[in-house]
């Protein structure tokens, strides 16, 4: 699996986690790269995890499926509306 990184990008209500705009973790090789100090909400993960694999293989699907378009993902609670974006990244978060 590629390394994805996802980052926090825009907040338009209450996150109780709290995410911070800017606030960046990691997905490689199947792990979780959570900064030292910072955290991860479950319930926004849980609602990326079917999404990292389609992102992860895009190169491999048709032109016109969704998951070559798809470069934000949203929290699924209505009230924190925490917009991450995901991007397919070479280099070490380091």
């Amino acid at each position: 699996m590629a390394k994805l990184k996802i980052t926090v990008v825009r907040i338009g209500g209450h996150c109780n986690m709290p995410a911070l705009v800017g606030d960046t973790f990691y997905l490689d090789d199947y792990k979780l790269q959570i900064p030292e100090g910072k955290s991860v909400c479950m319930w926004a993960l849980q609602s990326m995890m079917t999404l990292f694999p389609l992102i992860n293989e895009r190169h491999c699907l048709d032109e016109d499926h969704f998951a070559k378009r798809l470069e934000h993902v949203a929290c699924p609670d209505p009230d924190g509306k925490v917009i991450y974006r995901v991007e397919t990244v070479e280099d070490d978060p380091d």
